[in-house]
C-alpha cells in the first residue's frame, strides 16, 4: 500500500494529489493507495483519503504501508523514515501558493544526500520515483542529535569557548 501524506498545515497540495489520481487511471500505479490530504480541496477520484487522521488513525496506516510519498517537511519524512519506510518526497513550492518559499527543496536535498529518500523535485518523474524506490535500498535513518551533542561538547572543551569567555570579560 501506497500511503500519501500531506501534513495538517494551512497550506494545499493539489498538485501532488492530481498526479497520483493520473498515475492509477493509467494504469501505473497499481497498489491501494490511501491519502491524508490534509486542507487540499482537490478531492481524489482514484483513491480513498481523509482530510485530517487522529494520531491512531496515522499510526495505523503507517504501519501497514510499503511507501509513503510525503511532501517536504522534515516531521513527515523523519517519522516514515524511522518506520522503515520508504519514503517518497515531493517540495511544495512557493509559485503555486503551496508554502511561503522553496524551502523543502533544501532540505531534500540534505535528506538526498543522507541517502534515506528518494527526492521527486519535478512531479513529472513521480512514476520514475515510484520504480526506483521499489527497487533500491536506502540507508538506515540515524539521528544525529549525539553528533551534535558531542560536536558542542569537544567545543566546549577545546578550550576556545573559555579564551572568548574571558576575553569579553576583561573588556
Amino acid at each position: 500500500m501506497i500511503f500519501v501524506t500531506l501534513g495538517s498545515q494551512k497550506f494545499q497540495f493539489n498538485r501532488l494529489l492530481k498526479v497520483i489520481d493520473e498515475l492509477i487511471e493509467t494504469g501505473k500505479i497499481l497498489e491501494d493507495v490511501f491519502a491524508q490530504i490534509g486542507v487540499s480541496d482537490y478531492i481524489p477520484r482514484n483513491y480513498k483519503y481523509q482530510m485530517f487522521l487522529n494520531c491512531d488513525e496515522f499510526a495505523e496506516i503507517m504501519d501497514l504501508c510499503d511507501i509513503v510519498i510525503t511532501h517536504g517537511g522534515t516531521g513527515a519524512i523523519i517519522g516514515a523514515v524511522k518506520k522503515k519506510k520508504k519514503v517518497i518526497a515531493v517540495p511544495r513550492l512557493k509559485i503555486y501558493k503551496e508554502h511561503v518559499d522553496d524551502h523543502q527543496i533544501q532540505l531534500l536535498r540534505e535528506f538526498d544526500k543522507m541517502e534515506i529518500i528518494e527526492a521527486c523535485y519535478e512531479l513529472d518523474d513521480l512514476n520514475k520515483k515510484l520504480v526506483e524506490v521499489k527497487n533500491k535500498e536506502y540507508k538506515t535513518y540515524q539521528s544525529n542529535t549525539f553528533a551534535i551533542i558531542n560536536s558542542i561538547d569537544a567545543y566546549i572543551n577545546s578550550g576556545i569557548l573559555k579564551r572568548h569567555v574571558n576575553s569579553d570579560y576583561r573588556r
